[in-house]
């Protein structure tokens, strides 16, 4: 029998449900993955919350997992049993097996393990997009990166500092900015300790920069838009602190003529094409060792509870998976 977690009902960490599920056989176009990992990311606690709405309760969450192909349904031509298979933005990967359209899998490149694959992913995925295509970065460019030594923010230290872009980045503490120091971030500001705008101000001369990718939300956001050069974007990419509070378009004229966007993965993945593409780019970058899939935490699938409140406390850094025991 398989075992999963779900939530019955929206709420904080205590709705997670250690379960036993079944699971059925593969219609055509579908697989069953038998998932070593699966990787924790904040959009996991939106879904449990009820920020972001489930179809239906009760729910298996989570975006992000790794295994190995056990069946595939008819006409399935993307993989094939036993192909190594990665994937995200696919709600109900905190389980051991699972059902799942074939043409959301993708495989794993020799020399990355399931592990590293479920924790890099969505993460991964996520930069790909934010600096490769939302705002595509030029060598000798300097940006802001809120939560520089979270999941997605060592990811984009490394890529960023390989791409030759200067990478001021926000940390909450000392340690966290020598972490993020050592993936590639040049300019750690401890936002607990000194005024970021202020500090982003010096380090560009008066300037700003031409662009902010921020996943923080409510707290940073309106200090973020000072941050920016005018007709400088700002990248709302994630509401970990809440979301931002409505406001007048014609706040962005005062600022500077400034450029809002709220991208999401699955809008730049949602076709087969973007998907292959996008984890092409990061595998790509994986592979040739300029970008590290670190895994700095991990929790047996049956803790997801306990996982969720360390990610919310802020005690987690870079990527975390959840191992499934089969």
């Amino acid at each position: 029998m398989t075992h999963a977690v779900r939530i019955h009902s929206n709420g904080g960490p205590e709705v997670l449900q250690w379960e036993e599920v079944e699971v059925a056989e593969p219609k055509p176009g579908e697989a069953i993955v038998r998932q070593v990992a699966a990787g924790l990311n904040f959009i996991d606690v939106y879904f449990r919350t009820g920020l972001y709405k489930v179809p239906a309760f009760p729910s298996a969450i989570g975006n992000e997992g790794a295994g190995v192909v056990e069946a595939v349904g008819d006409g399935v031509t993307e993989v094939a049993v036993g192909d190594r298979v990665v994937y995200c933005m696919s709600l109900g990967s905190y389980t051991q097996r699972r059902l799942i359209p074939a043409k959301q899998l993708v495989k794993i490149p020799r020399g990355i393990t399931e592990e590293q694959a479920a924790a890099a992913m969505l993460k991964g995925c996520t930069v790909q997009y934010l600096i490769r295509q939302t705002y595509p970065v030029q060598t000798g460019e300097t940006v802001l990166f809120h939560a520089a030594a979270g999941g997605c923010g060592l990811i984009a230290c490394q890529w960023l500092k390989h791409l030759g872009v200067r990478v001021i980045g926000t940390v909450g503490t000392a340690e966290k900015a020598d972490l993020a120091r050592a993936h590639g971030c040049d300019h750690p500001i401890v936002y607990t300790e000194e005024n970021f705008v202020d500090r982003v101000k010096e380090l560009t001369d008066g300037r700003g920069v031409p662009v902010v990718y921020d996943s923080v939300g409510r707290d940073t956001f309106n200090d973020s838009l000072e941050c920016l050069q005018p007709r400088g974007l700002m990248v709302s990419f994630g509401n970990a602190s809440g979301a931002v509070e409505p406001f007048a378009p014609a706040l962005l004229a005062a600022k500077g003529s400034l450029f809002l966007t709220r991208p999401t993965l699955a809008t730049y993945t949602a076709t087969r094409a973007d998907l292959e593409k996008t984890s092409a780019d990061l595998f790509g970058v994986l592979s040739s060792g300029a970008v590290k899939a670190e895994v700095n935490q991990t929790y047996p699938l049956e803790n997801a509870a306990q996982a969720h409140r360390d990610l919310e406390a802020r005690k987690t850094t870079g990527s975390t998976i959840l191992l499934t025991g089969v």
